[in-house]
């Protein structure tokens, strides 16, 4: 089993991390919807939701995973 700098396996690291980007990206994006709001265009604001829900998705994605690698050898500090 492979561990990074963190000296978890690489694969949670990995999840946790797209899970953490898709978190941000869709709480980065609520601005974006409003800024095109406000520019009164419709179909970017929609564009910018689309987009907010994919990452939301992806982040579930990624927690469900995490869930199924718990408590295996792959879910949580590397054991050496």
């Amino acid at each position: 089993m492979a561990t990074g700098e963190t000296g978890f396996a690489d694969v949670t690291y990995d999840l946790i991390s797209v899970q953490y980007h898709a978190l941000k990206g869709g709480h980065d994006y609520g601005q974006y919807v409003r800024d095109a709001e406000n520019a009164n265009l419709d179909d970017l604001a929609q564009f910018f939701r689309d987009v907010m829900e994919q990452d939301s998705a992806r982040a579930k994605r990624c927690h469900e995973f995490l869930a199924k690698l718990a408590g295996t050898e792959h879910g949580g500090p590397a054991t050496q």
